[in-house]
């Protein structure tokens, strides 16, 4: 399957990365050689240089024998133009773009035929919505959405004082008391597919299959206070915080935006006139200090510096706010060091790059392809649900009577709104969803690739 990348920049050398490692045949557009050519020396993969909206850079790229187009520039115009460029070239050509301006975001789904787009991704949109469930959550480091939002994969991390230190995984059910299932665990950089007489120890961070209606609980066992999020500090008026903030204020939250650009504050003041936007340097530790974060519930660090959001973390985390936020947009997310107390990551690359995996999947694989995936364990073990239909083989047949491949793992099967955390007599039958975890190399594009 030849799929082109116009934009070799962060989401653009991400989804390059990814989508040779799983075989694709990949051909790079960008304006600047430089970058090309360092993801030339990197992957194995074609490039041209020049305007991805071209005809004649598009023709150089092999856009009439191509199977998709990803528009992933910085310019929402350009990647609008690149579509449409493409799709008169080729006409059965998939498109996917990259729209982030929120003026574009209505109009862009009621004219996506005229602008011969298959599908639309747009980072900070999703970024956004993850922070506000994260918000709705405090003390879960990451969520994971399955199942139409019945189930959630979500990090937990094992401290010193935690409930769960020093505990086998088989009397995990008492202290908890609710139906969860730890499907990996990420111990000193290295996932473990752990069995019952696994025991958890401080500093572990494990990934947790619940369904959507025992987070709380879960939460309130394990000593978290599930109080809810009224005040929330983001400092960076970015375009995350256009759409989080339109999120909190209907969820009836109180923000507090610091921005250091003048026009950026009056943008969101008049934008947001329920918000309270303040004009100030949200890297000066004190300014914040005084600007009333000790009283705050949440800080959401949201400028567009990797190091100022973690250092604005750092400082919120010793004043004692109670959920921190990261956005990191450079830095990959794995590489960073443990111990760094910055609270939950929030990586607008990544979230959107597991969306459009995903899509690339699924037109790959017409029939039984994945709903949703996503990386957990810092990429070292994926989730991916799966529904059953007629040629999914096992339907019917006790877990404990089939053979898996090895790493996998059947992580929770939804019947309907019914959701089960299998064992060994549980079954799946046409229509269900079930959530696969594996450990391993190979890809998943259907869920009879998990029957041995």
């Amino acid at each position: 399957m030849k799929v082109i990348i116009a934009g070799d920049g962060k989401v653009g050398s991400r989804l390059t990365k990814q989508l040779t490692e799983e075989g694709y045949d990949v051909t790079l557009i960008d304006k600047n050689p430089k970058t090309l050519q360092a993801s030339v020396d990197t992957y194995d993969v074609m490039a041209v240089n020049g305007n991805c909206a071209s005809m004649d850079v598009l023709n150089d790229a092999g856009i009439k024998d191509a199977d998709m187009l990803i528009a992933a520039t910085g310019a929402d115009e350009l990647n609008l133009l690149s579509c449409i460029t493409a799709s008169g070239l080729n006409p059965s050509i998939h498109t996917i773009a990259r729209i982030r301006n929120p003026e574009y975001t209505d109009q862009v789904h009621q004219m996506r035929n005229l602008f011969s787009l298959s599908h639309t991704f747009n980072p900070e949109r999703q970024a956004a919505r993850e922070i506000e469930r994260l918000l709705e959550y405090p003390g879960f480091m990451k969520l994971d959405t399955f199942a139409r939002g019945l189930v959630e994969i979500v990090e937990l991390r094992i401290d010193k004082d935690s409930k769960l230190n020093n505990v086998p995984l088989v009397k995990l059910d008492s202290i908890v008391n609710c139906r969860i299932l730890v499907c990996s665990v990420l111990r000193n950089g290295k996932a473990f597919a752990p069995s019952g007489n696994f025991v958890l120890e401080e500093g572990d961070r494990i990934f947790v299959t619940a369904p959507t209606s025992e987070l709380s609980t879960l939460l309130n066992n394990l000593g978290f206070i599930s109080k809810k999020v009224n005040r929330v500090m983001l400092v960076g008026g970015s375009r995350i915080s256009h759409y989080l903030i339109t999120l909190l204020l209907r969820n009836k939250i109180n923000v507090y935006v610091i921005e250091k650009d003048l026009a950026k504050c009056e943008e969101l003041a008049e934008k947001f006139p329920k918000a309270t936007v303040i004009h100030g340097d949200g890297s000066n530790l004190t300014f914040l200090r005084n600007q009333g974060l000790t009283l705050c519930d949440a800080l959401v660090a949201l400028t567009n510096y990797d190091e100022m959001n973690m250092v604005i973390s750092l400082y919120a985390k010793s004043s004692g706010v109670p959920l921190v936020i990261t956005k990191v947009s450079n830095i990959n997310t794995a590489e960073l060091p443990k111990e760094l107390n910055i609270g939950s990551i929030i990586s607008p690359k990544e979230l959107c790059c597991d969306n459009i995996v995903r899509y690339v999947r699924a037109v790959r694989n017409q029939t039984g392809a994945a709903v949703a995936i996503h990386d957990i364990a810092d990429g070292q073990a994926e989730a991916i649900e799966f529904t059953v239909d007629e040629s999914t083989l096992h339907v019917g047949e006790k877990l404990k009577d089939i053979r898996l491949k090895n790493n996998i793992l059947i992580s929770c099967i939804s019947h309907g709104n019914r959701i089960e955390i299998p064992n060994g007599d549980s079954s799946f039958n046409v229509g269900d969803s079930v959530i696969i975890v594996t450990n391993g190399d190979s890809v998943l594009y259907q869920l009879n690739d998990i029957f041995a």
